[in-house]
């Protein structure tokens, strides 16, 4: 009796997992063009800044820059000449440079309304890419100036 009781747990754990996997839940989702996909680059950071934190030195950084229409715009050709290729031109990770890249590039859309998602959390993700998650995001800190990576910040935020 015990045994069947807790294989009958086992099976309708399996359920729900699949469940909520095929729903878009932990990690996965629709993509823009309406297929499942993989666990995403901003699932694989969102779980290791659970388990790790944000680096201190990028925790509490807030945008010095305005929301002008000037800096948005330069920031949005920043994010088309460095990011768009893998991120795509609307920020859905779609690009065709990332149609290979395991784990995908992050919607960008998405990972810009997560309420975790701060200042801090968005210039630690473009300033050291994918070296502290292990995803094929390069880093950009020796790349753009700090104020070209607010300026991208400053444009995710309007996607």
């Amino acid at each position: 009796m015990k045994t069947s009781i807790t294989t009958a747990v086992a099976i309708i754990s399996l359920t729900i997992v699949g469940v909520v996997f095929a729903q878009g839940g932990m990690g996965m989702g629709m993509g823009p063009q309406g297929g499942m996909g993989m666990m995403s680059g901003s699932s694989v950071r969102h779980h290791f800044v659970m388990q790790n934190g944000i680096d201190p030195e990028y925790a509490g950084a807030t945008n010095p820059l305005s929301g002008t229409a000037e800096s948005v715009a330069h920031g949005r050709q920043i994010y088309e000449q460095n990011c768009a290729t893998c991120h795509g031109p609307q920020g859905f990770g779609d690009g065709p440079a990332g149609k290979s890249l395991q784990p995908p590039p992050a919607n960008l859309v998405n990972l810009s309304r997560m309420p975790m998602v701060s200042d801090g959390y968005l210039y630690w993700t473009v300033a050291e890419g994918g070296v502290p998650v292990g995803s094929s995001m390069p880093p950009f800190k020796d790349v753009l100036k700090s104020d070209d990576i607010w300026a991208v910040i400053l444009y995710l935020q309007t996607l």
